[in-house]
């Protein structure tokens, strides 16, 4: 077996462990990534850690119909680095990242072309393709975020793959904050003329350089439908910060995550709209209470990092995320 590392690194994975670091949040237009650098200090501190020559880092993430976008190639070019991509299903999960990932693992294992593999990943799924890597002879460690009050000592990593892998490092916190840069800042002004298309169509919009935008008779219908049932079950879809919120009499640990979940709601809204058009909002008050798959999976993403994956799986914390998002948009129309 060859005496060298080989880096296996789930795309969305990191990008969402670094940019919640630097911008509070896991929506992708919220930050810029450095990829260069990111991967540059990945091999160098794996390096260092080992003393061994690495063999190639592979880069797993997932685009639609599995092609390779502008930033896939950008990262393609990076020395030794080989992009394998996934696809985007039409409700906007991965699919086939952690397939292509775990083949590749048990592969460079099979084929003895590295002594140790370093995983950046934190899905459970890829425990049986570590045990497997390990019995044909290859370490497996896992190279993670530093969270010191989580109980594994690292973020967003279930807890049978951290059992399966041979140990845990951890990503130096130096090298995250200058590899994501926050590019969002709320800007007032600009929430402001995005969100003048939800008003009444009676009322023009005569913002200079706003293009008005009429909604069809169909949007129409929609925003109509979704304002009804918003009202019908105002106490159902928002959070605990009302008096009649429902969650009275929770124990205190539970309003407490209820109080994070209305944060982490209103923080995606607050990103989310600092970089919207007005066609977005058109499209998304047409769509209301229903959430597109990105912002979705934003507010569970975000929900994670702040109070772990089981937490986030429950529903009363999945309704308040998303009665806040709406709230917070609600407060500004």
């Amino acid at each position: 077996m060859m005496i060298q590392t080989a880096i296996f690194i789930d795309a969305g994975f990191l990008l969402s462990l670094g940019g919640h670091r630097v911008a509070g949040t896991t929506l992708r237009s919220a930050f810029i990534t450095h990829y260069e650098s990111l991967v540059r200090g990945i091999v160098q501190t794996v390096k260092r850690n080992t003393g061994l020559n690495n063999l190639r880092v592979y880069w797993y993430d997932a685009s639609k119909d599995g092609l390779f976008t502008e930033h896939h190639k950008r990262i393609g070019l990076v020395p030794g680095v080989k992009v394998r991509l996934g696809r985007i299903s039409y409700n906007g999960e991965q699919k086939g990242v952690d397939l292509r990932l775990a083949l590749d693992l048990v592969g460079v294992a099979r084929n003895r072309s590295a002594s140790i593999a370093y995983l950046v990943s934190g899905d459970d799924d890829l425990a049986e393709a570590v045990e497997e890597a390990q019995d044909l002879g290859m370490k497996v460690v896992l190279l993670g975020v530093a969270k010191p009050d989580s109980r594994l000592g690292v973020a967003s990593v279930a807890e049978h793959l951290a059992l399966t892998a041979d140990y845990i490092e951890t990503i130096p916190d130096q090298l995250l904050d200058s590899a994501f840069t926050q590019v969002l800042e709320w800007d007032k002004n600009h929430s402001e003329k995005t969100t003048l298309i939800a008003k009444s169509p009676a009322e023009p919009i005569s913002e200079p350089g706003l293009k008005p935008i009429v909604p069809t008779p169909s949007v129409m219908a929609h925003r109509s439908a979704a304002k009804s049932l918003t009202e019908t079950e105002t106490e159902v879809v928002y959070s605990s910060g009302r008096n009649n919120s429902g969650y009275q009499g929770a124990a205190a640990y539970e309003q407490k995550e209820l109080s994070a979940a209305e944060e982490i709601g209103a923080k995606v809204a607050e990103s989310w709209l600092a970089s919207t058009t007005q066609s977005d909002v058109v499209e998304l008050i047409a769509d209301k209470p229903q959430l597109p798959p990105e912002i979705d999976r934003t507010l569970l993403k975000d929900c994670a990092q702040v109070l772990g994956e089981w937490k986030t799986d429950q529903q009363i914390i999945r309704r308040t995320l998303r009665g806040a998002f709406w709230e917070y948009l609600d407060k500004i129309m």
